[in-house]
C-alpha cells in the first residue's frame, strides 16, 4: 500500500501530518516515506495556500488605497468580524472535507441565542440554565441532521435544507407566540448575565489594542479542528469517508458515528456563536441568520475545501474567513460604495476557486 500523495490528506513523510493507514505500509512505500520533499514542493501541497496567497494579496492591497486600513482599532475590528463568520466556518470545512453540507447553520445560531433567551425569561431563571438548555437543544438538532443523514441516505443538501425552514419558521413562529413580537425580551437585569457575557461577548484590551473574546475562540476552534485532522484517528476517518464512503467503509472506518459527530461539531459552534448573539447584544431578532450559511461555505471554499469532500484544511478556512473580514471592513475603510460587497466578495470566490484548483493540479505534477 503506498503512501497517499493528495494535499488535503497529509503524508507518511511529513510526521505529525500523516494520513493513518489500515494495512501496514510495504518497504517501497517506507522508503518513500522518508524522502525529503523541498519546501517549496510542501508548500504547494498544502490546501490553504491559494487562500493565504489571496489572504496577502488583498492586506497589501486595503493597506495601500485606505489609510486607516493599518490601524490597531480597524484591525481588531476586521479580526472581530472574521471571528464571527470563522467560528463556523472551521466546523463547516471538517463537514465539507468529510463529504458533506449543512445549509442550516445560519438559522441554526439565532435558534441557540432564541432558546437561551426565551428559556432564561420565561422561567426567569439564572443565565446560565438557559445557556445550558441551548446547547443540549443545539447538539439535538445537529444529532437530528446527522442521524437523519445515515439512516435515511439522503442528500445532506435535501436534509439540512429542510433543517433550515423548519428552523426559520420556528424561530418567527414560536418567538411570536412567547414574546408577543419577533424580537426577545432583554435578560440583562438576570442572575448571570454578565458572568455570561464576559464568556461570549467580553473585549480584552491589549495596551491600545481592543479584542473580542470572540477571536479566542476561533483561534482555540482552529487549533482543535486542526488537531483533531491531523493528530488523531479521527482526522482519518474524517477524510476517508469524503473521499469515498464505500471504500472507507471496507477498511473499517466508523461512516455514520464520524458524520454525525461533524455535524454535532457544527451545532457546538453554532451554539457558541449564538450566545454571543444574545449576550452581545441582549434581545435576538428571530429572523437573523438566514443567508449566513453560504458565507460559511464561501469561507471554506476560499480556504482550500473541496466541494467533492475529502479535501481540505482547518486552517484554510479561518484564512478564509479572514479574508471575508478583510473585504467587509477594508471596502468601508477605502470608503467605497458598500453596494458592490457582495460582487466584490462573488469575484474573490470564483478567483480562489480558480487559483484553488491551478494549484492543485501543479502539486499532483510534482508527486
Amino acid at each position: 500500500m503506498t503512501a497517499t500523495t493528495d494535499p488535503g490528506k497529509p503524508d507518511y513523510d511529513e510526521p505529525g501530518d500523516g494520513r493513518a493507514q489500515q494495512d501496514p505500509p510495504s518497504p517501497a512505500a517506507a522508503g518513500d516515506r522518508l524522502v525529503h520533499r523541498p519546501l517549496p514542493v510542501r508548500l504547494l501541497r498544502r490546501p490553504e495556500l491559494g487562500a493565504v496567497v489571496g489572504a496577502l494579496a488583498l492586506f497589501v492591497f486595503f493597506a495601500c488605497v485606505a489609510d486607516s486600513f493599518l490601524r490597531a482599532s480597524s484591525l481588531s475590528t476586521v479580526l472581530y468580524f472574521s471571528s464571527t463568520i470563522g467560528i463556523m466556518a472551521v466546523p463547516v470545512a471538517l463537514l465539507m472535507i468529510g463529504g458533506e453540507f449543512d445549509l442550516s447553520t445560519g438559522v441554526m445560531v439565532t435558534s441557540s441565542a432564541l432558546i437561551s433567551s426565551m428559556f432564561s425569561y420565561q422561567m426567569t431563571a439564572n443565565t446560565w440554565v438557559g445557556v445550558g438548555v441551548s446547547l443540549l437543544v443545539t447538539l439535538g438538532i445537529g444529532f437530528f441532521n446527522g442521524f437523519m443523514l445515515t439512516r435515511t441516505k439522503l442528500p445532506s443538501f435535501i436534509i439540512t435544507l429542510a433543517t433550515f425552514l423548519m428552523l426559520t419558521g420556528l424561530n418567527l413562529g414560536l418567538t411570536k407566540v412567547i414574546s408577543g413580537t419577533v424580537t426577545t425580551k432583554t435578560i440583562s437585569d438576570m442572575e448571570g448575565f454578565d458572568s455570561a457575557r464576559a464568556v461570549f461577548a467580553s473585549t480584552l484590551t491589549l495596551g491600545s489594542v481592543h479584542i473580542q473574546i470572540t477571536v479566542l475562540w476561533w483561534l482555540l476552534l482552529v487549533a482543535v479542528a486542526t488537531w483533531i485532522l491531523l493528530r488523531t484517528s479521527a482526522g482519518n476517518w474524517i477524510f476517508a469517508v469524503g473521499g469515498g464512503v464505500d471504500a472507507a467503509r471496507a477498511v473499517g472506518v466508523p461512516v455514520a458515528r464520524t458524520k454525525i459527530g461533524l455535524y454535532l461539531g457544527v451545532a457546538f459552534a453554532a451554539w457558541i456563536s449564538g450566545q454571543h448573539l444574545l449576550f452581545n447584544y441582549d434581545t435576538v431578532q428571530s429572523g437573523e441568520g438566514v443567508g449566513n450559511e453560504l458565507i460559511y461555505i464561501a469561507a471554506a471554499v476560499i480556504g482550500g475545501c473541496l466541494l467533492t469532500g475529502g479535501y481540505g484544511s482547518a486552517i484554510g478556512a479561518a484564512v478564509g474567513a479572514f479574508i471575508f473580514g478583510m473585504a467587509n471592513k477594508g471596502i468601508i475603510y477605502a470608503q467605497w460604495n458598500p453596494d458592490w460587497f457582495k460582487f466584490f466578495l462573488g469575484a474573490m470566490l470564483l478567483l480562489a476557486t480558480l487559483l484553488n484548483a491551478w494549484i492543485r493540479k501543479r502539486a499532483e505534477a510534482t508527486r
